[in-house]
């Protein structure tokens, strides 16, 4: 798992930090921090999907991997704090902003509340996050760089990475019912605009977008999206039929199986070269420090049984 995938997932304990277990010992310690299993749980808990229900094993290896990742967050964010890093009001609010772009209106709500979070507490963790984002450029520094010369290595030694499939530019509507999905297909069909149309009717996120997919190949998405390669350019589909509701599609560009030259690749090799850099060198970076870290962890309360997985 990436290293900021394993920081994102441990970021639900941001509230609990620095609290002992009520009248009990602390189920982790790491330096000067602790954190109760009460609190650990109910981060642990907004982790899920709403109802799931784990059996007793995958539960635990899943809290166990919660768990470290928690302990390098930890790690991290003491670090962060003792190079004096910060975030400005600007960048918070960037970053804000970014993450509720994806959200249709009210979508952003729904979400922090199946997690359990307020605004309050969710901007907290968004927080940290950019903090570890700056440590881990501040750690990589000069080591991240990818030259040309590494450019066109890598491009020679994985061309195949860079054959493109045919690909199509579409929108989409979801509605939830046949009856609204033709009257929605009625007023496109009268000139109305497939993007005005999205953003106001549409159940998926990419709505608050006017419906934009973006570009995507055969496969890429479910088997009902197949039908966008069938259609011709600035056509609408009629409806099809889902599990998540009924689809409309209008097909905007088109772009035909090719194989990206080493110029038109060098973005995405660098941004894999410099991906595999920061992920090595903030690991080699965490395993000095935890070496000198003081890390508790209680096993016998994270490993007692659970009366019921929530």
């Amino acid at each position: 798992m990436h290293i900021l995938l394993c920081l994102l997932l441990a970021a639900g304990a941001a509230g609990c930090r620095g609290e002992r277990a009520a009248g009990g010992k602390p189920l982790l310690k790491v330096n000067d921090r602790q954190i109760g299993k009460a609190e650990f749980d109910a981060a642990f808990a907004r982790t899920l999907k709403p109802g799931q229900v784990l059996a007793p094993g995958e539960r635990q290896d899943l809290e166990r991997s919660f768990l470290t990742g928690l302990v390098d967050r930890e790690l991290a964010l003491a670090e962060a704090g003792r190079r004096q890093l910060s975030v400005s009001p600007q960048d918070l609010a960037a970053a804000r902003d970014e993450h509720r772009r994806d959200y249709p209106t009210g979508g952003f709500e729904a979400m922090l509340r199946e997690r359990g979070l307020t605004p309050e507490t969710w901007e907290a963790e968004l927080r940290e996050n950019l903090l570890v984002e700056k440590l881990i450029d501040q750690i990589v520094g000069e080591r991240g760089r990818v030259g040309d010369m590494e450019l066109d290595a890598y491009y020679a030694a994985h061309r195949a990475d860079f054959d493109r499939p045919a690909q199509v530019r579409a929108r989409q509507i979801v509605v939830a019912d046949r009856d609204t999905g033709e009257r929605v297909l009625a007023e496109l069909r009268r000139g109305a605009s497939f993007a005005a149309v999205a953003s106001r009717e549409s159940l998926s996120p990419e709505a608050a977008r006017g419906g934009d997919l973006g570009f995507f190949g055969r496969e890429e998405m479910p088997p009902e999206f197949d039908t966008v390669f069938e259609l011709p350019v600035g056509k609408v589909s009629g409806l099809v039929k889902s599990d998540y509701g009924y689809h409309l599609f209008l097909v905007e560009e088109k772009r035909p199986a090719t194989r990206l030259s080493r110029e038109e690749a060098a973005r995405e090799i660098r941004r894999r070269l410099e991906a595999e850099r920061r992920e090595t060198a903030y690991r080699e970076w965490l395993e000095a420090v935890r070496a000198k870290a003081a890390v508790e962890i209680d096993w016998r309360q994270l490993d007692a049984p659970q009366q019921e997985s929530k």
